[in-house]
């Protein structure tokens, strides 16, 4: 088949990496899209894909977001009429389903939080199919139209397959901390999402607490160029913000603790074995409600909670599942 993948934001890429390559690998011609936010192009090109750029984010406000996504319909319209797509697959995407029925293409949207109510109300009453890990309960989507045929349930976690093949580079953590100091890896909170405006001071006090920490190196990865340049001006000592897209499932998996507001890092970490913390201050969707459930991650509310101590050597432990079946479960009738 000749599929179309669209990549929104930086862990799109992680996430839909495998799979494209799943994809090819049965024989599909896969063409892909980006969008030009956050470090979505240059995590594409660290994964060997070749995409084309089309559009940018529209920053923190609603109306910024509409004129943005305006624009970006119109030009992945006219970039995906002439290709004659047979699939479209995105996570997330809120431009790639418009599109996609427009064009009469059967599209695929993935998520693993359901309550982005905006971005779900869309994407699933125009999809074909919505694809979604099991630890969501149904009653929760059915009020976006994935219901039926159209909502598809897979077991585990959408990082179980995409990291089925993953080889962890030492390197990449030993850039940061060197030997025998404890390595810590902390993302900010999505600030320009719509579903996390909640003020929330525990991230900020978790860096302030390892900055303090002799024989503690800390790592920030922004999701923005401003977080960055925010978190940089602190000149807190032992942190380090990258410049540049690192390979961040290599240093997930090799620090003793992950602290982050986001979905997918955490996710990484609690299949990659390294403990972690999440800061997220939105509603908890079915995934993370069972991942606190089973103690595989832990819920932080105070900066003084959080374990400082070398993550103990446990061997391969961990659940990998073959992205052909997600795949199939994607486009597949």
């Amino acid at each position: 088949m000749r599929v179309w993948v669209d990549l929104t934001n930086s862990p799109h890429v992680v996430v839909l990496a495998p799979l494209i390559a799943a994809m090819r690998a049965r024989g599909d011609e896969v063409h892909v899209t980006a969008r030009d936010f956050a470090q979505t192009v240059e995590l594409a090109r660290l994964h060997g894909l070749d995409v084309e750029i089309v559009g940018h984010h529209g920053g923190a406000t609603r109306a910024g977001k509409a004129r943005a996504a305006g624009d970006r319909v119109v030009a992945l319209a006219r970039w995906a009429r002439r290709r004659r797509f047979d699939r479209a697959l995105a996570h997330g995407s809120t431009d790639q389903p418009i599109v996609a029925r427009a064009l009469r293409v059967p599209a695929t949207t993935m998520f693993d939080y359901e309550f982005a109510t905006l971005q779900h109300s869309l994407n699933c009453h125009l999809a074909w199919r919505t694809l979604v890990p099991d630890a969501i309960p149904p009653d929760r989507l059915a009020r976006f139209g994935a219901r039926g045929r159209r909502l598809v349930r897979y077991p585990g976690l959408k990082e179980e397959y995409a990291l089925a093949g993953f080889v962890a580079d030492p390197s990449v953590a030993a850039a940061f901390a060197p030997a025998g100091e404890l390595l810590a890896v902390l993302r900010p909170p999505p600030e320009l999402a719509l579903y996390h405006r909640f003020e929330n001071s525990v991230f900020d006090d978790v860096l302030a607490r390892l900055s303090a920490t002799e024989g503690a190196a800390t790592v920030v990865l922004p999701r923005t160029r401003e977080q960055g340049e925010r978190v940089r001006a602190l000149a807190l000592p032992r942190v380090t913000v990258p410049t540049t897209a690192i390979d961040g499932q290599s240093l997930v998996a090799s620090a003793d603790l992950v602290v982050s507001a986001g979905g997918t890092m955490n996710r990484e970490a609690v299949v990659l074995g390294t403990p972690v913390y999440t800061t997220f201050a939105g509603r908890l969707g079915g995934v993370d409600e069972r991942l606190i459930a089973t103690g595989r991650l832990r819920q932080l509310d105070s900066a003084a909670d959080v374990v400082l101590e070398r993550k103990p050597a446990t061997g391969e432990q961990r659940v990998r599942r073959d992205p052909a079946e997600l795949v199939a479960l994607a486009l597949d009738r």
